[in-house]
């Protein structure tokens, strides 16, 4: 029923009908005007809303912390994801009468930042950051991130996001700094914090390490190849990296292997391609003794697994690659080579020696830097690191079952918050995840070779009465003249695991701190529940002894149509602020929303948004109907038992939506509203009305009307936080509709109280 209002086959009144309502719902038309009304309000200020009386001063906080997107351009539809899922909610709890907090914020993301301004460097000028210098290049990547955050707080206003703009906060702004120094400080001095020669993940084309989730692994074929060091050495080794094993110091195998029995302890030298090497034959359990021939060659300088071994076995550790994938051994045919020549150089001499047993194409993944795409070496490197593992004391702790005074570590932290249940992971199935992570998390390697980011806070100087022997000063404050400054910056996951607290206002002791941390809910996607998520329950359970949020909650991948991955590439990427021009921010809203599950992907389509923006004019026709069919008088009638049964049938559909709303079954409440006002609201109760409408009995009518009034009322302030635009929009046509008795404030839905059922 596209349009009630003509479809009665009587006279309608049409005096109470603004001339709004006479013309199709025009979202482009309404929706900027509507946010600038919202903003002008102060209301996304929680404490604008005590003032006014709209929230009490002792009302019970919600308190979402934006997760920071990074000024790297613009929103996509994850992001799109995110923002509506977090209005909802906060939109929701705003009404219920809760102290709504939703700071708003960016993250510097120092290596996607400055890799992606360092690329246009090259491609504009041909200049790379050497020549331009650190301070020159700072700059530009300064005046590129300010870009970037002026267009994502435009789509995210664009979307609807009822952020409380005047907490904004960046990753790198100086309250954040001041946290990041004074947390680095603590845990310095707390001895977590060190640094030392480990394996890590070196990206030669930007010349930095890089994190874990910063490697994209490619599949690519490769070629196994199983082989001897030399003839008279007695064990096959097999790899797909000969030209590492010119490093190797070992062979690995099984002590339960008794094809190997006879060989554990004997050592061997060869000459490997031209290279000296000493091999001794080793037992550890680590080694798969039915993965190719049992036996692993150990390279502690370019391998994770064989560094844990040669500590284990106290092996040497030569390195044989440098920062730049190039050869640092041998003769010349291998000195200076990259690794790719190097290895056919290696093989080729395999061949001609007679070593190689058994060649074997196989699908192996690859991992590459996300930024720069350079394949990955494994390289000792002397970097800052968190020890994970080291006891230190918790000086204060609301944790449960880590007393306050007591001695643990940040993996305890960790696992006690989500295993106690003072954390919940929704959907569930992610904490044994979760679990899983932090079994096999290794020592946190904080340092970037990159200059834009959170500068390393230590600071060097050669000793005035000694100078074989540096000073090293750690702080907040910069030490002053004759001290120089670590050149490394910090990992971007090292600021932003401070986020909830930082963005309050710690280290001061805030009323923000006190009033709204732990934040209520950290809504996200799973691909950063380890990197991010989990590292924020580690930096809050060290610096305050609390958890960060109750609730985690990750959304899916938001596929196009046929289940793609959206990309540029495939051309099916979709812009928020296209669809917004095209259908209104409500129906993107909605589409993305609609049949959505926690955890796992959903479609959304052009289609699909289309169906939403018949919505918003359906209601848009609804509201026209009531109206013209409405009559003062109407609201002091009462309700035949008729018409009571169908308001409390009503009440049971608005119960279970708050119900679901506040279980954060976001899709459930969706499609119950959706389908109240489409199929019972509109195609049948309107339908049986018009006979009512029309009838002599006034009581009769006038209980109908009252009916329609309150239905209409109500439904529009539940659909609210899900479609904010249109309903703001009807909101001010309705007579006298406020639900504040009593309140001075503003007639802006936003603020209206939950319908009380």
């Amino acid at each position: 029923m596209e349009n009630p209002s003509n479809a009665s086959g009587q006279a309608t009144s049409s005096s109470n009908v603004p001339d709004k309502l006479l013309k199709p719902y025009d979202p482009v038309a309404e929706e900027a005007g509507i946010y600038k009304k919202w903003e002008d309000s102060g209301y996304f200020t929680p404490e604008n809303m005590i003032k006014d009386g709209l929230t009490k001063p002792d009302a019970e906080a919600f308190t979402i912390v934006l997760p920071p997107p990074n000024v790297t351009g613009v929103l996509h539809m994850g992001h799109a994801m995110m923002i509506t899922v977090e209005d909802i909610l906060i939109r929701y709890k705003r009404m219920r009468g809760f102290r709504t907090l939703w700071l708003p914020g960016t993250d510097h993301a120092a290596i996607a930042t400055q890799s992606k301004v360092e690329k246009e460097i090259q491609k504009s000028e041909g200049k790379s950051r050497h020549d331009l210098g650190r301070e020159e290049l700072l700059k530009r990547v300064r005046a590129f991130a300010q870009d970037s955050h002026d267009t994502i707080v435009n789509q995210m206003k664009v979307m609807g996001a009822s952020c409380d703009w005047t907490r904004e906060a960046f990753t790198l702004d100086e309250t954040r700094t001041r946290a990041v120094r004074t947390v680095f400080k603590k845990m310095y001095d707390d001895g977590l914090i060190y640094r030392g020669h480990k394996i890590v993940n070196w990206d030669p084309k930007g010349q930095t390490t890089i994190s874990d989730d910063e490697i994209v692994y490619e599949p690519r074929k490769a070629t196994m190849y199983t082989f001897k060091y030399s003839k008279d050495f007695p064990i096959a080794i097999s790899t797909t990296r000969p030209e590492t094993k010119v490093g190797d110091v070992a062979v690995a195998v099984h002590p339960d292997d008794a094809r190997y029995t006879e060989y554990i302890g004997k050592e061997y030298d060869a000459v490997f391609c031209g290279v000296p090497i000493h091999i001794k034959v080793i037992a550890d359990q680590a080694v798969e003794k039915d993965f190719g021939t049992g036996a692993l060659g150990v390279t502690p300088a370019h391998s994770i697994t064989d560094w844990d071994i040669a500590d284990r076995h106290n092996l040497p550790r030569p390195q044989v690659i440098n920062e730049y994938a190039k050869m640092t051994v041998g003769d010349e045919r291998l000195m200076g080579k990259k690794v790719l020549e190097a290895r056919e150089i290696i093989v080729n001499w395999l061949k001609e020696e007679g070593l190689v047993e058994k060649e074997e194409v196989l699908d192996q993944n690859v991992a590459t830097a996300e930024r720069t795409g350079g394949i990955i070496e494994p390289l000792p490197k002397l970097q800052w690191f968190i020890d994970v593992n080291k006891p230190f004391t918790l000086e204060h702790s609301t944790i449960d079952t880590i007393a306050s005074g007591s001695e643990t570590t940040l993996k305890a932290i960790m696992r006690a918050t989500v295993g106690t249940g003072q954390i919940s992971i929704l959907p569930d199935y992610f904490t044994k995840t979760y679990f899983h992570w932090i079994d096999n998390l290794r020592d946190w390697c904080i340092s970037r070779q990159i200059w834009y980011g959170h500068r390393i806070p230590v600071w060097y100087r050669v000793k005035s009465d000694d100078h074989a022997t540096e000073e090293i000063y750690t702080g907040v404050e910069d030490p002053g003249e004759g001290w120089t400054q670590d050149e490394d910056t910090l990992d971007t996951w090292f600021s932003s695991g401070l986020w909830t607290f930082s963005t309050l206002g710690w280290p001061e002791q805030t009323d923000d701190l006190k009033i709204y941390h732990p934040t209520s809910v950290i809504e996200t996607g799973p691909d950063i529940l380890f990197f991010w998520v989990a590292r924020m329950i580690l930096m809050t359970g060290y610096a305050l002894g609390d958890i960060p949020f109750k609730t985690i909650y990750l959304h899916g991948l938001v596929r196009d149509g046929q289940g793609k991955k959206m990309s540029k590439s495939l051309g099916n990427a979709m812009d928020p602020l296209d669809i917004a021009s095209k259908y209104g921010a409500d129906a993107g809203r909605m589409a993305l929303i609609s049949g959505t599950t926690p955890g796992t992907d959903s479609k959304i389509s052009e289609d699909k948004i289309k169906g939403y923006k018949h919505f918003a004019n359906k209601i848009w026709n609804i509201t026209r109907f009531v109206l013209s069919n409405s009559d003062q008088a109407s609201a002091e009638s009462t309700l035949t038992a008729t018409d009571q049964v169908l308001l409390d049938a009503w009440h049971d559909v608005a119960k279970k939506i708050a119900t679901d709303l506040d279980a954060f079954r976001l899709h459930l409440a969706a499609e119950d509203i959706y389908q109240y006002i489409w199929t019972t609201f509109a195609d049948k109760i309107l339908e049986e009305s018009k006979p009512l409408l029309a009838s002599d009995d006034s009581a009769v009518k006038q209980s109908r009307q009252k009916l329609l009034m309150t239905l209409l009322a109500e439904t529009v302030t539940v659909l609210h936080p899900f479609m904010p635009f249109v309903t703001e929009a009807l909101w001010e046509l309705l007579p006298n509709p406020s639900l504040r008795s009593g309140s001075s404030a503003p007639s802006l839905l936003m603020i209206q109280q939950w319908p009380t059922t």
